[in-house]
């Protein structure tokens, strides 16, 4: 059935919409230029299935949100799952124009709107006159505190550990670009106790320093399971460091690599793919086997890591982080359960898998090939 003459098209959109900001409402307004605007807003769980953590904003407020605008006509959850969550409801509404901007072309959109007679229309990023250039993981990573992950070596930063053999920690500071998860081995604890002190941002002056404030304001008189070191000094060391500890819970020296051709190496060999955060009440050292030799092989594995790092290795790289996974199994047993070991033989054909904390987290791979529904790394 022919549309009316007088009738005017029905236009759709689609897109995670949080933190919305001028960029947003300048892509809408020319959406709108085609004709009624419909916009699928994509659900938490399909953007925490995309992205690896849960959007700021719930799904009911960023529908509030951008239905609230003069230029949307209605705005409603997206029904599907994955990169293409909009398909059931651009068959349930049939737009006459579907539009994405030039960050969201798609060949898979593209021709998804073709198969069904639908104009697909790529706007150009163009902010409002006047006003500058916006995006919403631009103003998230100004926003939030810096992360850590640690690569080789955890564990070394508890007394009791050390304290059998000397060894490293190897850490590099992560520029958010996205929330991670917390409760997933990222330092998300540690963070949340210094944006208590400093208001959401780290403040400047020598990070040493900084970092023992954050260990003293996460660890009180009279903790009994005292947070190592590793993670304080981690959000605020910049680049990739080896922290080396020998009994004590602060190391005794420090190393670091800071140069961007590194760091850019490693961002590009280091991936890390969401498998869910550690369960709640779930306590890795309710069973222990912590024995000399398997710390030996713990603190091995962080050296290993370290040269590796240094000689841009991606292969040894490989090598020590499955290492030391390896050695968390040995001397903590469930720190790896039986489904998450299973999970890293499906990754055997690359260089190495371990983890991004106990009990689960991030699977993470070191490769030089990308990966599925990895999640993007920076390094500060």
């Amino acid at each position: 059935m022919s549309k009316e003459k007088n009738t005017p098209a029905i236009v759709m959109v689609s897109g995670c919409f949080d933190l919305l900001h001028a960029g947003h409402v300048a892509f809408l307004k020319q959406a709108a230029s085609y004709g009624r605007l419909k916009v699928a807003v994509g659900s938490d769980l399909n953007i925490g299935k995309l992205k690896g953590a849960s959007p700021m904003f719930g799904q009911a407020e960023r529908i509030y949100m951008v239905g609230a605008l003069q230029c949307v006509d209605c705005a409603f959850v997206g029904s599907g799952t994955g990169r293409l969550d909009f398909l059931p409801d651009l068959d349930r509404i049939c737009p006459d124009v579907f539009v994405v901007n030039e960050d969201g072309n798609d060949a898979a959109k593209e021709a998804a709107c073709r198969n069904r007679g639908i104009a697909y229309v790529v706007l150009k990023r163009t902010p409002a006159e006047e006003l500058p250039a916006r995006s919403s993981s631009q103003i998230k990573s100004r926003m939030e505190l810096p992360y850590r992950v640690c690569i080789a070596g955890g564990w070394l930063d508890q007394p009791w550990v050390s304290g059998i053999c000397p060894g490293s920690v190897i850490t590099a500071k992560l520029r958010p670009t996205i929330r991670f998860e917390d409760r997933s081995g990222m330092a998300t604890s540690t963070r949340k106790a210094a944006s208590k002190i400093w208001n959401g941002q780290i403040p400047a002056g020598d990070v040493e320093a900084i970092a023992r404030t954050i260990f003293a304001a996460e660890n009180p008189p009279g903790t009994t399971a005292v947070a190592g070191s590793q993670d304080a000094l981690g959000i605020v060391c910049p680049g990739i460091n080896r922290f080396n500890y020998d009994g004590n819970y602060w190391p005794e020296s420090i190393q670091r690599i800071n140069d961007s051709g590194t760091k850019q190496w490693l961002e590009k060999v280091l991936h890390l793919v969401p498998v869910a955060p550690r369960r709640a009440g779930y306590d890795p050292l309710l069973e222990q086997n912590i024995t000399a030799a398997g710390v030996r092989q713990l603190a091995m594995s962080a050296d290993l890591a370290w040269q590796a790092i240094g000689n841009r290795d991606t292969a040894a790289l490989g090598r020590a982080v499955s290492a030391t996974a390896d050695a968390w199994r040995e001397i903590l047993p469930l720190t790896i359960s039986p489904t998450l070991q299973n999970l890293r033989k499906t990754y055997r054909q690359h260089a190495g898998t371990s983890f991004s904390g106990c009990g689960g987290g991030y699977l993470m791979i070191v490769s030089d090939k990308a990966i599925d529904d990895e999640v993007p790394l920076a390094i500060a």
